[in-house]
């Protein structure tokens, strides 16, 4: 992809999006939502410093090498160097540098040197932080360098048709018209990959219901349910509700769909986005104890576990998780999946079918707890898992296991 340089306006905006999440601890489109609100900016100028700050975050130990010599670092002294740190990305990519009111400048021979020097490290050219190259090399062995590398690039964007609605050639015939380019994407049937710089939310189709913004990898796993029309199917970890929508277009929007979660807020933003996706059929229950679980046993012909996770098979859209606390975190995410998986799955029918699934790519979180739960449930059996690695796919990286419940 071509890069270009940053306007004065646009670059002071990539550094209060550094600052905001450097020092202000806040999650990375937490922090474009708030800088990008009530913009009057063009689509593909707020694409160009999504761009700038997302490479940045990728591979924050590169930049921080780059402008200070070392690749160690606090997060909030670093976002004291944020002009700094999108100066260097303008260097690294042979632009102009942008014209900040008050900053150090850099010394382009020390950055020449430390360009250099960053080009013969791999594992700093990659962004990959000490623990998670450690980590990443237990895990996968000679697979890591290239999920590495994959997971060093900017996202794909990736949307998925609303078939309650329209067909994807439909949604793409209609998109065309409002200047927003598409491709199919081949191995998902209800993908399709935007081709250039647009405003997806502002088009009528989206207000219109007619797709969601969704990884194609992600598309995936709700594929993998096999549900149908008239079923009883329960997504347990529903979040915001990409899934479930998902499965409610594969039910033709026939049968209950029950939508579970432990915060309210994100039901609440699931029921908005089920009105206009015309998904009727969809229910909201909060989580509140074991007790909704138990009062739901052996009622779904469909179970879904999409369940929380650290998130490594999504850095390149969420690449601020690798900076923060996601390995002291991994620990107690493994426990509660553990838990979630041993728990609800007694919210399956006998002859049911259940898929657990997480957005990483690492066996502790994927096939090592799936064997687990399978040597303590006897009557559960594995009938495919699939991992879905950035490197092959290029797709962010998912993990899905399809189980049935033996009759």
């Amino acid at each position: 992809m071509t890069h270009t340089p940053l306007n004065a306006v646009q670059a002071n905006m990539a550094t209060t999006i550094l600052s905001s999440v450097l020092q202000d601890n806040k999650p990375l489109d937490r922090a474009y939502s708030l800088a990008f609100a009530n913009q009057q900016m063009a689509p593909a100028q707020l694409a160009q410093i999504t761009r700038c700050v997302g490479e940045i975050m990728r591979r924050l130990n590169l930049f921080a090498f780059l402008v200070t010599g070392s690749d160690e670092f606090e997060l909030a002294e670093l976002g004291n160097a944020s002009t700094q740190l999108v100066s260097a990305w303008h260097l690294l990519h042979e632009l102009p540098l942008p014209k900040f009111p008050y900053c150090r400048p850099l010394d382009e021979d020390d950055f020449a040197q430390r360009l250099a020097l960053a080009k013969e490290d791999l594992v700093l050219w990659d962004g990959c932080p000490a623990w998670l190259e450690a980590f990443g090399v237990q895990s996968l062995g000679d697979a890591w360098p290239a999920e590495r590398q994959a997971l060093a690039q900017g996202a794909k964007r990736f949307i998925r048709v609303n078939l309650l609605k329209c067909t994807r050639a439909e949604l793409q015939q209609k998109l065309a018209g409002e200047g927003i380019e598409t491709q199919f994407v081949e191995t998902v049937d209800s993908s399709l990959e935007v081709l250039n710089d647009s405003a997806l939310f502002k088009s009528q189709a989206f207000k219109d219901g007619w797709f969601e913004q969704q990884d194609a990898g992600s598309q995936l796993v709700a594929d993998a349910l096999d549900v149908k029309p008239g079923m009883r199917v329960i997504d347990a970890c529903a979040g915001a509700g990409g899934k479930t929508l998902h499965l409610a277009a594969h039910m033709q929007g026939k049968g209950r769909l029950l939508a579970m979660d432990v915060e309210t807020w994100k039901l609440d933003n699931l029921k908005i986005r089920a009105r206009r996706a015309g998904a009727h059929n969809v229910e909201t229950r909060l989580i509140i104890g074991s007790k909704t679980i138990k009062r739901l046993k052996e009622s779904a012909d469909r179970l879904l576990l999409d369940v929380p996770c650290s998130g490594l098979g999504v850095l390149k859209r969420n690449p601020d998780t690798k900076w923060r606390d996601a390995q002291d975190r991994l620990p107690v995410l493994m426990e509660l999946q553990a838990h979630i998986i041993d728990s609800y799955s007694r919210m399956l029918k006998p002859g049911g079918v259940m898929v657990y699934a997480t957005c990483s790519i690492m066996p502790c979180e994927n096939q090592e707890q799936v064997q687990l739960f399978l040597a303590n449930h006897p009557e559960f059996s594995l009938v495919m898992e699939e991992t879905i690695l950035p490197s092959v796919s290029g797709f962010d990286g998912f993990y899905l296991a399809k189980l049935t419940k033996n009759a």
